[in-house]
């Protein structure tokens, strides 16, 4: 998570960007009561990502729903990233290098414990889809 707290945005290579974008974006649809999927659906195919977007919805709305505190990301155009976003990019990231423990005992800080296993599932089952989508999950971090 330190990693990318309060780190400029455009210190993240375009996968990392990609992914903060898709949160945000995701986060600011679901908060003008329209559907994200059908929001980000046009970017996502845009980068061959299709697959990925059923499964990063249930992670980002499990999340969002489930979360022992409200989860609060930056507006669209924010050029830092922010408390609740450097944890989740660490979270994905941590999925995406196959961290299967330290996702689970992070997420049972954010969800409760009955929501722990199927949040873990998609962001793996999304991860997945990202890295057959040219995605390089794993790899996402900020510049040095």
């Amino acid at each position: 998570m330190y990693d990318f707290l309060d780190r400029p945005v455009t210190e993240l290579d375009g996968d990392g960007r990609f992914l903060l974008w898709a949160m945000r974006g995701w986060a600011h649809a679901s908060a003008q009561g329209n559907c994200p999927p059908q929001s980000l659906g046009r970017a996502f195919a845009g980068h061959n990502a299709t697959a990925v977007l059923p499964d990063f919805h249930l992670a980002m709305a499990l999340i969002a729903c489930r979360a022992a505190e409200r989860v609060m990301l930056a507006p669209m155009g924010h050029p830092r990233i922010c408390e609740h976003e450097a944890l989740l990019l660490a979270l994905w990231r941590d999925v995406g290098i196959g961290r299967r423990e330290n996702v689970r005992a992070t997420l049972a800080h954010v969800v409760p414990c009955d929501t722990v296993a199927a949040v873990a599932q998609a962001m793996s089952r999304a991860s997945a889809a990202m890295t057959i989508a040219g995605f390089g999950i794993a790899l996402i971090n900020p510049h040095a």
